[in-house]
């Protein structure tokens, strides 16, 4: 089993001192920054757009997993790549044209994420699997922060690797909301590849011990 990817959410940095964070999470073993993107359309929330996703780039020195909550995503792409996005992940539900909107972020050079939520059936995703880099489950309602995980994500998880294996697709599954050590071995086991934290990471006394915790942990 590898070693997970830990994506610590921004959304629950301190926005008055992002770069401080920005900076610590460059200092720490996280793998990935998650930025979630919201439009207060698609999700009923709004975080930050194009500036804030600028300036994050400005001070990161990992790669940017940008998570774009919002409605007709494909007007936004470039801009989000311009921003410093190496991740782009779309959700399901907000693409009338997935396949092209996958095309279109590879296009781009980078790396095409769908994300979906916690109704959606996996199995939906079987004819674009394949074109798909990273599959971001999401575990609470998009939305806010610090929200109770979901347990029924365990038995996606499972469905979504066999849907990847049976397809010889090399796509990751990325976990999102309510990630704690103690779910974390347990979607590992299932077959999760990265993991996004945002209150467990940012609340905690010593963020960048949490990070190394999360990446130290087996599956169970």
């Amino acid at each position: 089993m590898n070693t997970p990817l830990i994506a610590p959410s921004v959304l629950a940095a301190d926005f008055a001192n992002i770069r401080r964070d920005v900076e610590m999470l460059n200092e720490s073993q996280a793998d990935w920054i998650h930025i979630d993107i919201m439009d207060g359309m698609f999700v009923p929330n709004i975080s930050f757009g194009l500036p804030v996703c600028e300036a994050i780039k400005r001070h990161a020195k990992k790669p940017m997993d940008v998570h774009l909550m919002i409605e007709q995503p494909d007007r936004y792409l470039e801009a989000f790549r311009d921003a410093g996005a190496e991740v782009l992940s779309v959700h399901y539900e907000a693409c009338t044209h997935l396949h092209r909107s996958l095309q279109y972020i590879k296009s781009l050079g980078c790396k095409a994420g769908v994300a979906v939520n916690p109704h959606t059936n996996v199995q939906l995703l079987e004819d674009t699997i394949g074109d798909i880099d990273l599959v971001c489950l999401m575990s609470v309602n998009p939305g806010f922060g610090g929200q109770k995980f979901i347990e029924n994500t365990y038995k996606k998880v499972r469905q979504l690797k066999q849907l990847i294996v049976d397809n010889g697709a090399s796509t990751l599954i990325e976990i999102d909301g309510g990630v704690n050590s103690t779910n974390a071995p347990l979607l590992m086991e299932a077959g999760a590849d990265v993991l996004v934290a945002g209150s467990f990471v940012f609340k905690s006394e010593d963020p960048k011990s949490t990070i190394a915790d999360l990446k130290s942990l087996q599956p169970v």
